[in-house]
């Protein structure tokens, strides 16, 4: 790998994730509504992929760097795609109301959802790619790792786009409205579309894990899984919809919270506290 022209990769990449969430950051003001940063999300990992194909020509192999780059453009676009179609009409996502409700209303609150929401993902965008752009400048061909690599990241689109879909067409029939999806692969884990996504840029650090090199940027998806399972996803989530939805705890307690595993036979439903005697 040539480290001078990486470094460069990585400062262009840098820029380019920032473009794309200032870009999202401005649309957000002048709409009053910030829930399209989710929509250039994934927008800004295929604009990062993409910079990394152009420069890294002449220092990786072709058909290593374009493997990499097809992998994230058709990820990142379908997921983009997929949230501004659910997203059409919608008023602002109740996770960034809560977030920027924090902050006093006017300039303050703009700064806040600047730092708080845009200049975030823009430096996650950037740090969760470093295996992506890595595999770029690698000049060997795709190995044994990089095949196994590709085969995780189907596995995880197929999670997520099924998953994607089952949940649009349950929740387009009225009859299902206010019940819990727990069908599909819903029936296996609550989350199919996190665990695919964890998937996803597992398979993508393989790329680049054929080589010594390339296990430098392990920390890239280990901090995607963590924000999936434990940080801004899975947890987030399942406190909404267990105060929303009547039959949360009895779904939660028979499927499985992440990995797909075959729904419990006898699960162990929680039950209420007893009730305190009045002095």
């Amino acid at each position: 790998m040539n480290v001078t022209a990486f470094a460069l990769g990585l400062a262009v990449a840098a820029a380019v994730a920032l473009a794309v969430l200032l870009t999202a950051f401005a649309v957000g003001v002048r709409t009053g509504r910030h829930r399209g940063v989710d929509v250039a999300w994934g927008l800004a990992f295929t604009a990062v992929a993409l910079s990394g194909y152009a420069l890294s020509d002449g220092y990786g192999d072709t058909g290593r760097r374009l493997l990499a780059t097809v992998l994230v453009a058709v990820w990142g676009l379908r997921l983009s795609a997929h949230i501004w179609w659910r997203a059409r009409g919608e008023p602002e996502d109740p996770r960034y109301a809560r977030m920027l409700s924090r902050a006093p209303a006017g300039p303050s609150r703009t700064r806040y959802a600047l730092r708080k929401v845009y200049l975030l993902q823009a430096a996650l965008v950037w740090f969760v790619s470093l295996p992506v752009l890595a595999a770029q400048y690698v000049p060997d061909p795709p190995a044994a790792l990089a095949r196994a690599g590709t085969a995780l990241w189907a596995v995880g689109l197929f999670f997520e786009a099924v998953g994607d879909r089952q949940l649009a067409r349950f929740k387009a029939d009225p009859a299902n409205r206010g019940r819990i999806m727990d069908r599909g692969l819903w029936r296996w884990t609550r989350h199919p579309n996190y665990f695919g996504d964890a998937c996803v840029w597992w398979g993508l650090f393989l790329l680049a894990a054929d080589t010594p090199a390339g296990w430098a940027f392990v920390l890239s998806p280990v901090l995607m899984t963590w924000l999936l399972a434990f940080g801004s996803g899975k947890p987030m989530l399942e406190r909404r919809m267990g105060a929303q939805r009547p039959g949360w705890a009895e779904y939660a307690a028979r499927t499985s919270g992440f990995v797909p595993l075959p729904p419990r036979r006898h699960p162990k439903t929680p039950t209420a506290p007893p009730a305190r005697p009045h002095p």
